[in-house]
């Protein structure tokens, strides 16, 4: 039961961190439209039917039945068709869908997608109450319409630099540590199990190795893997390597020389190698003498940001290469391929890691609490850089044409040309439809692999 209780706690904890973080990027949008004089309608978190909803003001604050996204509906978001034509509303985000959603039965004479367009101009146009004609979005200088569309993703960096600073700085991290040293080098055919004093001195133990010892760098690469450190012991034999270790609070730059040594050839479950004649396959290798542990250790502010950046790229990476990633998912999905740890997750993949994670006793309650804190730091993250991706419906699409409309009128001053006026963005309309739906069918994949074939934890 305890086990149970603890999975579902580990769902509640980051379906809670998610809904915070949807609900401050939209903040993020809100309070500099509000401070600019854009007027909004609606702060809404979720899409779909209204739940729930209460009035202050002139915006109306709620929620509603489908909890995968939020958005903040500004008067005027897409300009008038026409000049001197009526401005439109629309929002941030994915509103367009419930731009869509409030003007569902509405029919014209002209295509699918000119429809589509027609109505993404005019199916809020009645919140536009007299006298407020100029409190429209497209109006502002181009300067402040992209300080408020960057004001989600900026909200979810902010979020992801507080996070990453307390799971590092307040509990710590799982640092490489030196579990063992030995004390003097025996040949591998060695049967003895203890020291004898005309054995030579182990190169780790000559180096003042010590077991707790947490390793920061070696070399040249900086908070190294168990793996990274065997593979330039053993290709640095007779040669200087530094090893700089954090002890008691104290770092130290420790110089060893690993010793040329003839090691058994070792399969990866550990067991000796022997070829035809039954005889244990030798290889040369350098050796220092040291075993590895893992500890959990408070990390300087310092490692905040370079944290920060590797989730960044990690995610941008993830990105430019989406649609092989979800050829892979789908492979695994309906096929025998393991799951990829570093691909794409829906909410579903993340609510399970979450809930298998808080449920595994065999580590302290506080570290899992710390995983699940870099886990929703990760998600923001994640959603900066989705959001900043140059399509509607997302952020950085408006941000590009906000940028677009800049650069015509500089041109259009530069060649002392007529001002071409806004940019109508709501031509992109059908783009930003199809957009919605690759990233319905997306989440769809997502889910039904997260279901039958979800992420194995190591």
């Amino acid at each position: 039961m305890e086990t149970v209780l603890l999975y579902i706690l580990g769902i509640v904890v980051v379906v809670i961190g998610i809904a915070l973080s949807i609900g401050l990027h939209e903040i993020g949008h809100l309070v500099p439209a509000k401070l600019f004089g854009v007027k909004v309608a609606q702060y809404m978190i979720g899409f779909g039917p209204t739940i729930f909803s209460r009035k202050k003001g002139e915006t109306e604050y709620g929620v509603k039945a489908i909890p995968l996204g939020g958005y903040i509906s500004m008067a005027g978001m897409y300009p008038p068709a026409k000049k001197g034509g009526r401005p439109r509303t629309s929002g941030t985000d994915a509103s367009f869908l419930e731009e869509e959603y409030e003007a569902s039965g509405r029919t014209s004479s002209t295509g699918f997608f000119q429809t589509l367009v027609q109505d993404a101009r005019t199916a809020s146009a009645d919140t536009i109450t007299v006298g407020d004609e100029d409190r429209v979005f497209y109006k502002l200088p181009i300067y402040k319409r992209v300080i408020i569309m960057l004001g989600g993703p900026f909200m979810n960096l902010v979020i992801a630099v507080v996070l990453f600073a307390v799971v590092l700085s307040g509990f710590g991290t799982q640092q490489l540590a030196v579990g063992s040293v030995s004390a003097c080098v025996l040949p591998a055919s060695s049967t003895a199990d203890s020291c004898s004093p005309s054995d030579p001195e182990a190169p780790g133990s000559a180096a003042g190795l010590k077991p707790g010892d947490q390793i920061i760098r070696i070399a040249s690469i900086d908070y190294p893997t168990w793996d990274q450190v065997t593979g330039v012991i053993r290709t640095s034999a007779g040669k200087n390597v530094d090893i700089t270790v954090n002890r008691a609070g104290q770092t130290r730059v420790l110089t060893a020389v690993p010793l040329l040594t003839v090691r058994n050839v070792l399969t990866t479950r550990g067991a000796v190698v022997k070829d035809a004649n039954g005889k244990a396959v030798t290889e040369k290798v350098g050796f220092l003498g040291i075993g590895p542990d893992v500890v959990l250790a408070r990390q300087p502010l310092s490692r905040v940001l370079p944290t920060l950046g590797t989730n960044i790229g990690a995610d941008v990476h993830l990105i430019l290469n989406l649609p092989q990633r979800l050829v892979d998912v789908a492979k695994a999905a309906f096929g025998t391929e393991a799951r990829d740890p570093n691909g794409p997750v829906s909410v579903v993949g993340v609510g399970r890691i979450a809930g298998e994670v808080t449920a595994t006793q065999t580590s302290p309650f506080a570290e899992r609490f710390s995983f699940l804190l870099g886990l929703i730091a990760s998600l923001n993250v994640a959603l900066l850089v989705f959001n900043l991706v140059p399509l509607l419906p997302l952020d950085g699409g408006h941000v590009a044409g906000a940028l677009w409309e800049g650069i015509r009128r500089a041109f259009a001053k530069l060649f002392k040309r007529p001002d071409p006026g806004p940019v109508d963005i709501a031509k992109m309309v059908p783009v930003t439809f199809a957009v919605v739906l690759v990233l319905g069918a997306m989440s769809v994949l997502l889910i039904y692999a997260d279901i039958v074939k979800p992420i194995a934890l190591q």
